[in-house]
């Protein structure tokens, strides 16, 4: 899978090669930010003890993190169109980076809170940003494959985080762990030196070009809509995500006395399955068209989520936990070709950080509602409502989302 090939008079980003090294710095931006916030989860117990931290206050740290990254996509989304994908992922992942390497300094909850929040702010705008610049520097052909292995970024950052935080954490502690966060100023370096601006934002920058990004989402009737379907999508895809794996461990353990290994493996299958299932998904929407194979998933993660529900043997729960992890977050693989087809090269950047975190806010709910239910019905129950909100994605996605399959940017 190679991209295609240029004469020496074309820009700098239709060379051999400027694809797979955007590609590269993109699903390792991404991959990033899967492993912070993995590692954070690891170690709230232990950074709680040290600094005497409340429940509350460890958890805000979360909180915090995450809203950072709703206001990070949203203001660095708006910067990469205005000033250029390139230099304002290098941007993301330094203020990722250093205020990450901060944490390890921290004496208390006070100054914990603003470093993981700034932090969030940097980690918020990767997704957005590299999931353009991939887009913008592939052909359309191999648009959502090559958008799916950003988003398989982030499941091996997950990944790396579950293997290396229990071997590396008794060894360098808390603050040594966070250290390790200045090693992606080394990837930023990279980014700045070895990836150029694409060919599709530079053109415009030399036509003198600036429109209001933002107001580029509903600049009509059908761009409205789109932008609508996209929110909900998102939404959905974030809700269900977080509901899910922040309570799977827990319902594996108090529905069926598993314990913390055991729910780690099997909370693990379900992990595989979204890494399957994003691949999976881009392979489908660049053969048969993003429509059919976001239909498709949606109503897999319905029948699979319900199916789930209702499961009690470990092999059951082990194959089905995977099978459902192909379809919850299997389509993380399509977002980033979807959005870059339905925006302008003005408004491309911001349309994928504003809609995805606009979602991924609808989806900080997620944990909140799924507790709830849990605790006064079941988790059970608290499944089945799961399953059932993806219904809404199938309605979006019928309704509101245009099929731009093989459209040439513009």
């Amino acid at each position: 899978m190679t991209p295609a090939s240029s004469t020496a008079d074309t820009p700098a980003s239709a060379r051999p090669g400027y694809a797979a090294r955007a590609l590269i710095a993109s699903a390792l931006g991404y991959a990033m930010d899967g492993f912070d916030l993995l590692i954070l989860g690891f170690m709230l117990p232990v950074i709680a003890a040290d600094l005497h931290l409340s429940s509350t206050q460890a958890g805000s740290l979360v909180t915090w993190t995450l809203i950072g990254a709703v206001a990070g996509g949203l203001i660095f989304g708006v910067l990469s169109d205005y000033y250029g994908r390139v230099r304002m992922l290098t941007w993301t992942i330094l203020v990722f980076a250093v205020f990450t390497g901060l944490c390890a300094l921290a004496q208390g909850y006070g100054d914990l809170l603003v470093y993981r929040t700034i932090a969030g702010i940097g980690l918020g705008g990767e997704f957005g940003i590299g999931m353009t610049l991939v887009a913008e520097a592939w052909p359309a052909a191999q648009r959502a494959r090559v958008s799916s292995y950003v988003g398989l970024g982030w499941q091996l950052g997950v990944l790396a985080a579950a293997l290396l935080t229990p071997l590396l954490l008794p060894v360098i502690g808390w603050r040594g762990m966070f250290a390790l966060g200045l090693l992606p100023a080394v990837v930023s370096f990279f980014v700045r030196r070895r990836v150029e601006e694409p060919a599709l934002f530079t053109e415009r920058v030399a036509r003198g070009m600036r429109k209001l990004p933002l107001k580029l989402l509903i600049a009509d009737a059908p761009t409205a809509r789109a932008s609508l379907g996209v929110a909900v999508l998102c939404s959905v895809q974030n809700f269900g995500y977080y509901g899910l794996m922040i309570w799977l461990p827990s319902y594996l353990s108090k529905t069926f006395g598993y314990s913390l290994t055991k729910s780690g493996v099997w909370t693990a299958a379900t992990v595989v399955g979204m890494a399957c299932g994003i691949w999976l998904f881009g392979v489908a929407a660049d053969r048969f068209g993003r429509k059919p194979a976001f239909l498709f998933y949606q109503v897999g993660a319905v029948a699979m989520v319900f199916v789930y529900a209702h499961l009690t043997t470990p092999t059951a729960l082990l194959i089905g936990g995977a099978a459902m992890g192909v379809f919850v977050n299997g389509m993380i693989g399509g977002y980033g070709a979807l959005i870059s087809e339905l925006y302008p090269t003005d408004a491309r950047a911001t349309a994928q950080n504003v809609l995805f975190n606009v979602g991924r806010a609808v989806g900080g709910f997620g944990p909140v509602a799924v507790g709830a239910l849990a605790a006064h019905y079941s988790f059970g129950t608290a499944l089945v409502f799961l399953a059932s909100i993806y219904l809404l994605d199938v309605l979006a996605t019928l309704f509101l989302i245009p099929e731009r399959r093989g459209a040439e940017l513009h």
